[in-house]
């Protein structure tokens, strides 16, 4: 009797790098208890309005007194989408002319983006270009859809800063690789570095001179700990950059600065208005997104601009001396290692290439820390979980990738267990090279 067969693509799937630590460590049974920091899966509490929403839903005042959960408009509640853009406008931005579709989270919009700006193989084909280390999900979406992607690569300096690629190598790829879509992550994710306005100009400039949409995923929008005002595709204005108009699309979440992962609620905001009718024709086959997560999110609509403000200092001084204090263990405790600066976001980069041989692999190092490697901390046996960077470039075949000697840090743990990264990390990679 035949097998049923798994399609090619199914076939080849693995899980995603932020996620392989974490498959491992769960088939672990000698009771090691991990600090998970492979993933940014924020574990502070939501913005108080969106709380109080929250406890509200099904009761008699709330939104769903009467228990009926129906689907939305497939662009999501009004209220959902204002919200969305109070919080652009609380950053300082103009809102006038964009328009919002709510999504099943970033993740969703990324999508949308990648079957919107970028053309399947073939004569169609534009590829989304990337600058290298990019979030690894916008390939693995790429590689379900059918698009591909494309990458100019970022080098990390021994002081821990990303260097940009010039304009002129940017320049160069579009030429070469026709794309249809520049993606732009200015509190970057995965590597901590902040885009300026200059840069961000600059690079819309390739984008009008090319016929490039310029995407920006503004997760970690309020996120910085460098400057004192946040940067925005939506800062720039037609006379810095005449013809960007109408070339913008934004990715948006409560996810991240709004600390609600598990709410699965994004959104895609253009000033195209042609985009926005198309992208959301496209997700009515999705129907809607979680309405119980829009009447959420919606909450953040009625909160003053200067109360928001408030909520974004707090975030960045929970953040911001995290990154600083971990930084600055992690190179006393390991003399030689590589600690991307901490500009934004919420993650780090650590480099280990002064430390190990030709043959170090940051997967391997990743999965025995999560298979077997433990460290005893105060009677408990510990272990920590990163992300390996190579998944986060697009290293084409054969040529070095620059992840291989690296890992992400995300600051998702407590405190007191994000103080424990550095010497866990230190004494890990001891325990691995030893046994290598």
């Amino acid at each position: 009797m035949s097998q049923p067969v798994l399609s090619a693509h199914f076939a080849s799937r693995k899980p995603s790098v932020i996620r392989a630590a974490q498959f491992e460590y769960k088939r672990r049974t000698d009771g090691v208890e991990a600090v998970n920091v492979a993933i940014g899966n924020v574990s502070l509490p939501m913005h108080p309005a969106m709380r109080e929403r929250l406890r509200v839903l099904g009761t008699p005042e709330g939104p769903l007194a009467d228990g009926v959960v129906k689907y939305s408009f497939t662009a999501g509640l009004d209220e959902t989408n204002a919200a969305f853009l109070h919080v652009i406008a609380a950053s300082g931005f103009d809102t006038a002319g964009l328009f919002s579709q709510v999504s099943d989270g970033g993740s969703q919009a990324m999508e949308l983006v990648l079957l919107g700006c970028c053309g399947p193989a073939g004569s169609d084909e534009r590829p989304l270009l990337m600058i290298d280390a990019a979030y690894t999900n916008y390939n693995a979406f790429a590689q379900r859809l059918g698009r591909r992607t494309v990458s100019v690569t970022r080098t990390l300096g021994e002081d821990g800063k990303f260097e940009l690629p010039s304009i002129e190598a940017i320049e160069k790829v579009i030429l070469d690789e026709k794309p249809g879509g520049l993606l732009v992550i200015p509190y970057d994710n995965p590597t901590g570095q902040l885009y300026d306005h200059r840069t961000l100009v600059a690079l819309a400039g390739l984008c009008v001179k090319h016929g490039l949409w310029l995407i920006s995923d503004e997760a970690y929008r309020e996120l910085y700990y460098k400057g004192d005002k946040p940067v925005s595709v939506w800062g720039i204005s037609e006379q810095e950059v005449p013809g960007i108009a109408g070339r913008r699309i934004g990715i948006e979440t409560a996810s991240k600065v709004w600390n609600a992962c598990g709410l699965r609620i994004g959104a895609l905001v253009t000033d195209n208005e042609e985009f926005h009718r198309k992208a959301v024709a496209e997700n009515t086959a999705a129907l809607c997104s979680s309405v119980l997560g829009q009447h959420v999110f919606a909450a953040l609509g009625e909160v003053p601009h200067n109360e928001l403000h408030q909520w974004f200092a707090r975030q960045r001084e929970y953040y911001g001396g995290m990154l600083q204090s971990l930084s600055s263990r992690l190179r006393e405790l390991i003399p030689g290692v590589i600690v991307s600066s901490p500009d934004a976001s919420i993650y780090s980069v650590i480099d280990v290439r002064n430390l190990v041989d030709d043959g170090f692999d940051a997967l391997d190092f990743v999965m025995f820390c999560a298979r077997e490697g433990h460290v005893d901390r105060e009677g408990r046996a510990l272990t920590l979980l990163t992300a390996p960077m190579a998944g986060f470039y697009s290293a084409p075949q054969g040529a070095p990738n620059p992840g291989r000697t690296q890992m992400r840090v995300s600051y998702v743990e407590t405190p007191e267990r994000m103080a424990l990264v550095p010497g866990l990390f230190a004494e890990l990679l001891e325990q691995y090279l030893a046994r290598v």
